[in-house]
Protein backbone atom coordinates (compact mmCIF):
# COMPACT_ATOMS: atom_id res chain seq x y z
CA UNK A 1 0.00 0.00 0.00
CA UNK A 2 1.70 3.51 -1.13
CA UNK A 3 2.18 6.00 1.54
CA UNK A 4 -0.89 8.51 1.55
CA UNK A 5 -1.96 10.98 4.41
CA UNK A 6 -5.74 9.49 5.44
CA UNK A 7 -8.10 10.05 8.09
CA UNK A 8 -8.24 7.35 10.73
CA UNK A 9 -11.96 7.12 12.32
CA UNK A 10 -14.24 4.45 14.16
CA UNK A 11 -17.28 5.37 12.20
CA UNK A 12 -17.86 3.33 9.23
CA UNK A 13 -18.96 4.83 5.88
CA UNK A 14 -22.48 4.32 7.16
CA UNK A 15 -22.25 6.22 9.90
CA UNK A 16 -22.29 3.86 12.57
CA UNK A 17 -19.89 3.08 15.36
CA UNK A 18 -17.60 0.10 14.54
CA UNK A 19 -17.68 -0.53 18.59
CA UNK A 20 -21.61 -0.26 19.07
CA UNK A 21 -22.46 -1.45 22.34
CA UNK A 22 -21.16 -5.04 22.34
CA UNK A 23 -17.29 -4.07 21.31
CA UNK A 24 -15.10 -3.13 24.40
CA UNK A 25 -11.78 -2.64 21.73
CA UNK A 26 -11.31 -2.86 18.08
CA UNK A 27 -7.90 -3.17 16.34
CA UNK A 28 -7.14 -1.28 13.14
CA UNK A 29 -3.66 -2.47 11.67
CA UNK A 30 -2.83 -0.21 8.09
CA UNK A 31 0.79 0.40 6.51
CA UNK A 32 -0.14 3.37 5.15
CA UNK A 33 -0.42 5.52 8.79
CA UNK A 34 1.85 8.04 8.04
CA UNK A 35 2.91 11.52 9.62
CA UNK A 36 0.18 13.71 8.99
CA UNK A 37 -2.60 11.40 9.06
CA UNK A 38 -5.77 12.65 10.79
CA UNK A 39 -6.93 10.44 14.25
CA UNK A 40 -10.00 11.23 14.77
CA UNK A 41 -11.78 10.18 18.10
CA UNK A 42 -15.45 10.28 19.18
CA UNK A 43 -16.16 12.06 22.79
CA UNK A 44 -17.27 8.10 23.65
CA UNK A 45 -13.82 6.52 22.94
CA UNK A 46 -10.13 6.44 23.67
CA UNK A 47 -7.36 5.51 21.46
CA UNK A 48 -4.30 4.20 21.42
CA UNK A 49 -1.14 4.35 18.74
CA UNK A 50 1.03 1.56 19.15
CA UNK A 51 4.11 0.69 16.66
CA UNK A 52 5.73 -2.66 16.72
CA UNK A 53 4.38 -3.23 19.99
CA UNK A 54 5.29 -0.14 21.72
CA UNK A 55 2.35 2.29 22.78
CA UNK A 56 3.43 5.86 21.25
CA UNK A 57 0.34 7.22 22.85
CA UNK A 58 -3.09 7.84 24.37
CA UNK A 59 -5.84 10.14 22.49
CA UNK A 60 -9.17 11.12 24.29
CA UNK A 61 -11.81 13.00 22.07
CA UNK A 62 -10.35 14.91 19.39
CA UNK A 63 -8.59 15.42 15.86
CA UNK A 64 -4.68 15.04 15.70
CA UNK A 65 -2.35 14.56 13.15
CA UNK A 66 0.19 11.93 13.85
CA UNK A 67 3.93 12.63 14.22
CA UNK A 68 5.49 9.35 13.25
CA UNK A 69 8.81 7.98 13.04
CA UNK A 70 8.64 7.49 9.26
CA UNK A 71 9.48 10.63 8.01
CA UNK A 72 12.96 9.87 6.70
CA UNK A 73 11.41 7.21 4.74
CA UNK A 74 10.73 8.85 1.66
CA UNK A 75 11.49 9.09 -1.78
CA UNK A 76 13.76 6.76 -3.80
CA UNK A 77 14.83 5.14 -0.13
CA UNK A 78 11.09 3.92 0.42
CA UNK A 79 11.02 2.87 -3.46
CA UNK A 80 14.06 1.11 -3.37
CA UNK A 81 13.93 -1.26 -0.15
CA UNK A 82 10.56 -1.22 0.69
CA UNK A 83 8.48 -1.08 -2.68
CA UNK A 84 6.36 2.11 -2.13
CA UNK A 85 5.62 0.44 1.39
CA UNK A 86 6.15 1.99 4.99
CA UNK A 87 8.09 -1.00 6.99
CA UNK A 88 6.46 0.79 10.28
CA UNK A 89 3.25 -1.02 10.92
CA UNK A 90 1.09 0.98 13.15
CA UNK A 91 -2.19 -0.20 15.46
CA UNK A 92 -4.84 1.85 16.19
CA UNK A 93 -6.67 0.41 18.58
CA UNK A 94 -10.17 2.11 19.83
CA UNK A 95 -11.69 1.59 23.65
CA UNK A 96 -15.64 2.22 24.03
CA UNK A 97 -16.27 4.26 27.26
CA UNK A 98 -19.59 4.05 27.17
CA UNK A 99 -20.99 1.96 30.11
CA UNK A 100 -21.56 -1.83 28.53
CA UNK A 101 -24.05 -4.39 29.76
CA UNK A 102 -22.51 -7.82 30.36
CA UNK A 103 -24.23 -11.03 31.29
CA UNK A 104 -22.79 -14.20 33.14
CA UNK A 105 -24.67 -17.17 34.35
CA UNK A 106 -23.76 -20.62 35.65
CA UNK A 107 -25.17 -23.04 38.20
CA UNK A 108 -24.41 -23.39 41.75
CA UNK A 109 -24.96 -26.07 44.54
CA UNK A 110 -27.25 -25.33 47.74
CA UNK A 111 -26.44 -27.14 50.74
CA UNK A 112 -28.67 -29.76 49.54
CA UNK A 113 -26.39 -30.08 46.60
CA UNK A 114 -29.92 -28.97 44.62
CA UNK A 115 -28.55 -27.45 41.19
CA UNK A 116 -29.16 -23.57 41.37
CA UNK A 117 -29.09 -21.59 38.04
CA UNK A 118 -27.67 -18.18 38.43
CA UNK A 119 -27.62 -15.09 36.22
CA UNK A 120 -25.72 -11.98 36.73
CA UNK A 121 -26.01 -8.69 34.99
CA UNK A 122 -23.65 -6.16 35.02
CA UNK A 123 -22.52 -2.41 33.86
CA UNK A 124 -18.77 -1.88 32.75
CA UNK A 125 -16.96 0.77 31.55
CA UNK A 126 -13.44 2.28 30.90
CA UNK A 127 -12.78 5.52 32.38
CA UNK A 128 -8.92 6.82 32.02
CA UNK A 129 -6.50 6.71 29.89
CA UNK A 130 -4.46 4.88 32.16
CA UNK A 131 -7.36 2.08 32.39
CA UNK A 132 -7.46 2.25 28.31
CA UNK A 133 -3.77 1.06 28.42
CA UNK A 134 -4.30 -1.77 31.35
CA UNK A 135 -6.90 -3.05 29.20
CA UNK A 136 -4.88 -3.74 26.17
CA UNK A 137 -2.06 -4.58 28.13
CA UNK A 138 -3.94 -7.65 30.34
CA UNK A 139 -6.90 -9.02 28.48
CA UNK A 140 -5.70 -10.17 24.86
CA UNK A 141 -7.04 -9.24 21.04
CA UNK A 142 -8.88 -12.79 19.78
CA UNK A 143 -8.92 -11.35 16.38
CA UNK A 144 -8.56 -7.60 16.22
CA UNK A 145 -12.05 -7.00 18.97
CA UNK A 146 -12.92 -7.47 22.43
CA UNK A 147 -16.20 -7.80 23.13
CA UNK A 148 -18.27 -8.15 26.26
CA UNK A 149 -18.78 -11.54 25.68
CA UNK A 150 -14.96 -12.12 26.66
CA UNK A 151 -15.50 -10.16 29.38
CA UNK A 152 -18.16 -12.56 30.86
CA UNK A 153 -16.13 -15.41 30.23
CA UNK A 154 -12.68 -14.00 32.02
CA UNK A 155 -15.15 -12.51 34.80
CA UNK A 156 -17.05 -16.01 35.20
CA UNK A 157 -14.60 -17.95 37.36
CA UNK A 158 -14.56 -15.05 40.07
CA UNK A 159 -18.25 -14.71 40.09
CA UNK A 160 -18.96 -18.35 40.26
CA UNK A 161 -16.37 -18.33 43.19
CA UNK A 162 -18.29 -15.76 45.04
CA UNK A 163 -21.76 -16.77 44.72
CA UNK A 164 -20.61 -20.54 45.78
CA UNK A 165 -19.50 -19.47 49.04
CA UNK A 166 -22.76 -18.60 50.30
CA UNK A 167 -24.45 -20.57 48.13
CA UNK A 168 -23.22 -24.13 48.82
CA UNK A 169 -23.70 -23.33 52.43
CA UNK A 170 -27.57 -22.26 52.49
CA UNK A 171 -30.14 -24.49 52.37
CA UNK A 172 -31.96 -24.31 48.79
CA UNK A 173 -35.16 -22.71 50.62
CA UNK A 174 -33.19 -19.74 52.41
CA UNK A 175 -30.94 -18.83 49.60
CA UNK A 176 -32.86 -15.72 48.69
CA UNK A 177 -32.67 -14.23 52.09
CA UNK A 178 -29.44 -13.99 51.40
CA UNK A 179 -29.41 -12.57 48.01
CA UNK A 180 -28.23 -8.99 49.60
CA UNK A 181 -25.12 -11.46 50.87
CA UNK A 182 -24.32 -12.78 48.02
CA UNK A 183 -24.37 -9.41 45.40
CA UNK A 184 -22.39 -7.78 47.77
CA UNK A 185 -20.01 -10.74 47.76
CA UNK A 186 -20.09 -10.91 43.70
CA UNK A 187 -19.43 -7.29 43.75
CA UNK A 188 -16.37 -6.95 45.59
CA UNK A 189 -15.30 -9.91 43.96
CA UNK A 190 -15.99 -8.72 40.45
CA UNK A 191 -14.77 -5.27 41.33
CA UNK A 192 -10.70 -6.16 42.48
CA UNK A 193 -11.24 -9.15 39.43
CA UNK A 194 -11.78 -6.09 36.56
CA UNK A 195 -9.41 -3.44 37.90
CA UNK A 196 -6.92 -5.85 36.82
CA UNK A 197 -8.21 -5.09 32.79
CA UNK A 198 -8.70 -1.45 33.57
CA UNK A 199 -12.79 -1.80 33.62
CA UNK A 200 -14.46 -0.15 36.18
CA UNK A 201 -18.28 -2.03 37.42
CA UNK A 202 -20.64 0.44 37.61
CA UNK A 203 -23.80 -1.37 38.85
CA UNK A 204 -24.80 -5.52 38.99
CA UNK A 205 -27.91 -7.38 39.65
CA UNK A 206 -27.94 -11.56 40.71
CA UNK A 207 -30.72 -13.47 40.01
CA UNK A 208 -30.67 -17.19 41.69
CA UNK A 209 -33.23 -19.95 40.75
CA UNK A 210 -33.65 -23.77 40.97
CA UNK A 211 -31.98 -25.15 37.90
CA UNK A 212 -34.93 -27.55 37.91
CA UNK A 213 -37.97 -26.17 36.92
CA UNK A 214 -39.94 -28.42 39.11
CA UNK A 215 -37.90 -27.46 42.42
CA UNK A 216 -38.76 -23.42 40.86
CA UNK A 217 -42.79 -24.56 40.81
CA UNK A 218 -42.49 -26.87 44.32
CA UNK A 219 -40.98 -23.94 46.38
CA UNK A 220 -43.36 -21.16 44.84
CA UNK A 221 -46.32 -23.56 46.39
CA UNK A 222 -44.38 -23.64 49.94
CA UNK A 223 -44.28 -19.87 49.51
CA UNK A 224 -47.90 -19.52 49.72
CA UNK A 225 -48.46 -21.22 52.94
CA UNK A 226 -48.27 -24.82 51.64
CA UNK A 227 -46.72 -27.77 53.74
CA UNK A 228 -44.28 -29.58 51.69
CA UNK A 229 -46.47 -32.29 51.21
CA UNK A 230 -49.26 -30.43 50.17
CA UNK A 231 -46.90 -28.50 47.92
CA UNK A 232 -46.26 -31.71 45.91
CA UNK A 233 -50.09 -32.30 45.73
CA UNK A 234 -50.99 -29.41 44.32
CA UNK A 235 -48.10 -29.68 41.92
CA UNK A 236 -49.47 -33.37 40.92
CA UNK A 237 -52.86 -31.69 40.30
CA UNK A 238 -51.91 -28.87 38.41
CA UNK A 239 -50.03 -31.36 35.96
CA UNK A 240 -53.11 -33.26 36.05
CA UNK A 241 -54.92 -30.82 35.28
CA UNK A 242 -52.72 -29.24 32.27
CA UNK A 243 -53.51 -32.69 30.78
CA UNK A 244 -57.54 -32.39 30.87
CA UNK A 245 -57.87 -35.32 33.87
CA UNK A 246 -61.39 -34.94 36.10
CA UNK A 247 -59.19 -36.55 38.81
CA UNK A 248 -57.30 -33.55 39.56
CA UNK A 249 -59.06 -32.22 42.28
CA UNK A 250 -58.80 -35.26 44.34
CA UNK A 251 -55.05 -35.52 44.04
CA UNK A 252 -54.96 -31.89 45.42
CA UNK A 253 -56.35 -33.16 48.34
CA UNK A 254 -55.13 -36.47 48.30
CA UNK A 255 -58.64 -38.08 47.88
CA UNK A 256 -59.14 -41.48 45.96
CA UNK A 257 -61.33 -41.42 43.02
CA UNK A 258 -63.04 -44.39 42.02
CA UNK A 259 -65.26 -44.65 37.72
CA UNK A 260 -67.71 -46.92 37.73
CA UNK A 261 -68.75 -48.37 41.64
CA UNK A 262 -69.95 -47.65 44.42
CA UNK A 263 -68.41 -45.00 46.66
CA UNK A 264 -68.26 -45.83 50.42
CA UNK A 265 -70.20 -43.56 52.68
CA UNK A 266 -67.25 -41.90 54.17
CA UNK A 267 -66.07 -41.08 50.73
CA UNK A 268 -69.33 -39.51 49.78
CA UNK A 269 -69.32 -37.24 52.98
CA UNK A 270 -65.61 -36.17 51.78
CA UNK A 271 -66.40 -35.28 48.42
CA UNK A 272 -69.45 -33.77 49.84
CA UNK A 273 -67.42 -31.72 52.22
CA UNK A 274 -64.16 -30.82 50.24
CA UNK A 275 -66.22 -29.63 47.38
CA UNK A 276 -63.75 -30.99 45.19
CA UNK A 277 -64.80 -34.17 43.47
CA UNK A 278 -68.75 -35.97 43.20
CA UNK A 279 -68.89 -39.43 43.34
CA UNK A 280 -69.61 -41.59 40.22
CA UNK A 281 -72.25 -44.39 41.16
CA UNK A 282 -74.11 -46.86 38.45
Amino acid sequence: MAITRQVITSLQRDGTDMLGTKVLAVKIVDESIVSGSLLTVESNHFCVLKSRGAVLDVYETGQYALTTPDKPLVGSIVQGFFGGTSPWVYEVIYINRSKLLVRSSGVATSAEMAEMAYQVDYYIHVDTKQAALDLITHLPFNGSTIDIKEVADYAGPAIEQAINQVVQVTKMENINEHINEIREGVKAHLTDFLKVYGIMLNDLKVLILPKDERMRELISLQAIGLTPIEAVRYYLALRMADMGLVSAPNAAVGRSFNIGGQVTGTYALNAAETGLAEPVTK
